[in-house]
């Protein structure tokens, strides 16, 4: 569809199980609030709050059917809209409101004849980040927390340098522009991609508060009134983190900040499995791979999604049990059945291995003396094409990788297959030395594992901005953490470029702003190889598995 051919998705009908609150703020506005009771009995229990902006009712999130599953274990369920979306009202806009619009609603949750005054909290992605900013309110009825696949600075746009994904300020004109949802294509041929943001407002009306605080002139909105959450009192939480979760590096950055803060380290329970963003795993078979779930499939799986939370809840809103009950850290070595447990992350037994890449296209763990630059070209009109148009399904898809390598633009580099199974556990960085003959420049890295029938799945990637390119620059880039099995007869293979479009915004060449960019110029890039400035690989293999 084009800019002016949107969706436009509003409320859905009202679920039988439920009956809708509006729920006064403290500043007198109302937000639509389903009230889920087992039995539809009043009787005094715990609360589960969920707040989301993807409508409490719809079928995107399946609210009234994890509503229901909570039900089955005693929970009363409160969904909210929250402020500014589909029934709720107030102005619509990101992160600034949730903190206290959190503390309201856990305020008006314990006056309630069905609250025992203990409440949790769970949800994915913004449901998740809406738990951290209710934690950052600090209100002592708040005894657990269940965020999924979130960070505490989700969907902030780049700064200081950072690459640009290209769902940012996309996130504020379809889920954020207003009440309802609002669903079009970006031409990403076409720039300035700013002319085809202001034709869709021409069309629908109207703006949007959010994505005018983002761009052209960048506000860093206020989320957390009373500060980082981690920096109040800590919360119980069940820290849910996908292997392939496109935002999984927001996940990790909050683990490391948490690790900076003893109370909230003591209070802080792991889990990591082998998902993405909209919770497909690794070892589905096709049946379950559907972009459109049925009721009955969401109904199957949804044990695995839950029953974690539920136990983490028996033991820290219930008191049933002790903490020792809960592993520090549950993680799936994605490629094998069933979860893992260890105190810390990563477990004890790794050690690292450091690959080097060759001129000839080779990935060694020998020295590798000689220097040698090599160049590949950024076309900014013909980027290196995202792996899966939904970057947020990327084991929906499950795509083969290994054809980029014929690519111009990209630089692939192999390893030898492993003779037995190794597996690969802990964090993944790269450094190299790099520069353009443009002002500015990004370096992907993307490691794969090769298959002995010449396919490659993505297992681990980075990338960072270079802003002053044109001298050799060294780098380091964060790949993120690793839990993977790589089978006997299988390799690993390196995929180096300039661009990963349109998951993330493509540099026009020029140096310019690239959301706002109208021309564009070819560069050509630079790697070192070999030699102590050239590209290495550094990751840690689990030797006691």
């Amino acid at each position: 569809m084009t800019v002016t051919e949107f969706i436009r998705i509003g409320p859905a009908e009202p679920s039988p199980l439920a009956v809708e609150e509006f729920v006064r703020m403290r500043d007198g506005v109302r937000l639509a609030t389903d009230v889920y009771l087992p039995g539809g009995v009043d009787a005094p229990g715990d609360t589960i709050l969920i707040r989301l902006p993807y409508d409490k009712r719809g079928d995107y999130t399946f609210i009234p059917l994890i509503a229901e599953y909570f039900m089955d274990r005693g929970y009363r369920v409160v969904a909210q809209d929250v402020r500014g979306k589909f029934r709720s009202e107030g102005e619509t806009l990101l992160f600034v409101n949730e903190a206290d619009d959190g503390y309201d609603t856990i305020e008006w949750i314990i006056g309630q004849r069905w609250s025992n005054g203990r409440v949790a909290m769970w949800g994915d992605s913004y449901y998740g980040f809406t738990q951290w900013a209710a934690a950052s309110s600090r209100h002592p009825a708040l005894k657990a927390i269940s965020p999924r696949v979130t960070g505490t600075q989700l969907g902030e746009p780049a700064r200081d340098g950072a690459v640009e994904m290209g769902i940012t300020y996309l996130y504020a004109l379809t889920y954020f522009h207003s009440r309802d949802g609002y669903f079009w294509d970006m031409d990403w041929t076409r720039r300035p991609y700013t002319v085809q943001v202001e034709e869709f407002l021409a069309a629908v009306g109207a703006r949007s508060a959010s994505y005018d605080q983002w761009y052209p002139h960048p506000v860093r909105l206020r989320r957390f009134r009373n500060g980082s959450p981690f920096d109040g009192p800590a919360v119980p939480v069940l820290h849910t983190i996908g292997w392939w979760d496109n935002c999984a590096p927001l996940s990790w950055a909050d683990v490391a900040e948490i690790h900076r803060h003893p109370a909230w380290d003591q209070s802080h329970y792991l889990r990591i499995e082998p998902m993405d963003h909209e919770t497909f795993h690794l070892l589905d078979g096709p049946e379950k791979l559907v972009e459109d779930r049925p009721e009955e499939q969401i109904r199957a799986e949804l044990p695995r999604m839950l029953d974690p939370t539920l136990d983490f809840f028996e033991v820290f809103v219930r008191g049933n049990g002790h903490a020792c009950d809960i592993p520090r850290v549950a993680w799936n070595l994605a490629g094998t059945e069933g979860m893992r447990t260890s105190e810390t992350w990563p477990p004890s037994g790794v050690r690292e291995v450091v690959y080097a890449a060759t001129a000839d296209g080779g990935l060694t763990t020998e020295t590798v003396d000689a220097a040698a630059d090599v160049t590949w070209t950024h076309d900014p009109d013909d980027p290196v094409p995202s792996s899966v148009e939904n970057a947020f399904a990327f084991l929906l898809n499950r795509p083969d990788e290994a054809p980029l390598a014929a690519r111009d633009d990209v630089l692939a580099f192999t390893a030898a297959p492993v003779g037995s199974d190794v597996d690969l556990v802990g964090p993944v960085r790269a450094t190299a030395t790099v520069h353009s003959d443009g002002p500015v420049m990004d370096l992907f890295v993307r490691l794969l594992d090769l298959a002995p029938d010449g396919t490659a799945l993505r297992i681990a990637r980075g990338q960072v901005h270079v802003p002053e390119a044109a001298a050799p620059t060294a780098v380091e880039i964060d790949l993120g953490q690793l839990g993977y099995r790589l089978r006997a007869g299988h390799a690993l293979r390196v995929h180096v470029s300039a661009s990963d479009a349109p998951e993330f915004i493509p540099l026009p060449g020029t140096g310019d702003e690239p959301w706002g960019a109208t021309e564009t110029v070819t560069n050509t890039e630079h790697l070192t190889v070999g030699g102590p400035d050239g590209l290495r690989l550094s990751l840690s293999i689990l030797e006691d598995a």
